[in-house]
């Protein structure tokens, strides 16, 4: 019997609606964490990330020109391991209907 849970992936716009609410006082972090089902630690975690980055927000265009590079280098990145990943599946294909053994992962 397998009793694993799977872990929820929340976007950082759920944490930073989380947080902004934890911010405006009108609840316990605790009342707040039992709404959103998650642990105190979490939503403390988060307020400090939050927090600690906040400055990000006012950045001037040379940091928003950054983080637009990033982000394109980023996308281009996930492009790159899709297509390294679709070659990788056609190879193993085509070494199975060959009849070519695959090298074990260490």
């Amino acid at each position: 019997m397998n009793t694993q849970t799977t872990r929820r992936k929340l976007t950082p716009e759920f944490k930073a609606k989380v947080v902004i609410e934890a911010l405006r006082e009108q609840s316990t972090l605790v009342d707040i964490a039992k709404k959103y089902e998650i642990t105190q630690a979490q939503l403390s975690r988060w307020k400090k990330e939050f927090l600690a980055n906040a400055a990000a927000a006012f950045g001037g265009p040379e940091q928003q020109q950054e983080i637009k590079k990033l982000e394109a280098e980023r996308d281009s990145c996930h492009r790159k391991i899709g297509e390294l990943e679709m070659e990788l599946d056609f190879a193993k294909r085509v070494s199975k209907a060959l009849g070519i053994p695959i090298p074990a992962k260490d």
